[in-house]
């Protein structure tokens, strides 16, 4: 059976989010920042655990082995305002994609889908937390197949 085209996207500002904004949504916003520079990019996370930290050390150095720096990153919480300031809002698992449209004002429709709809191969519903998997280098492998579907879909 022939799979479908997916719909293009043309946001010019893309929000990551996790849980706690120092592994997977810091990671993506690295991986899709190298890949679309010209695109807008943020994360945050759904709760406010490591507000101001750098990314997780760890995952800062699987990024750097695969050549991405996030240590200019900071980790701040996902707000309600966020829908104003984003075209597209990207969670990381369910749980997130719930805590952040419990926060979705009347009326706003930025889109809010999961990172690993975007991903070419399809075999993950969600991205597992490496903080504690300790799975950091599978993670951003995951990451990086859903950012390069993300970036296919980009007008």
């Amino acid at each position: 059976m022939p799979v479908s085209p997916r719909p293009r996207l043309s946001p010019s500002r893309i929000l990551f989010v996790c849980l706690g904004n120092i592994c997977r949504s810091p990671a993506a916003e690295g991986v899709f920042r190298a890949l679309c520079p010209e695109v807008e990019t943020d994360s945050a996370g759904t709760a406010g655990y490591h507000l101001g930290e750098p990314p997780y050390g760890p995952m800062q150095a699987a990024l750097k082995a695969r050549g991405l720096d996030v240590s200019d990153l900071r980790a701040r919480q996902f707000i309600a305002a966020d829908f104003d300031r984003f075209d597209l809002i990207v969670a990381m698992d369910h749980s997130n994609l719930e805590d952040i449209e419990v926060l979705r004002p009347a009326g706003k429709r930025v889109p809010v889908r999961l990172f690993t709809d975007f991903a070419l191969d399809r075999n993950a519903d969600h991205v597992p937390d490496p903080y504690y998997t300790r799975d950091f280098d599978g993670c951003l492998d995951l990451i990086e197949r859903a950012a390069a579907g993300l970036k296919l879909q980009l007008d």
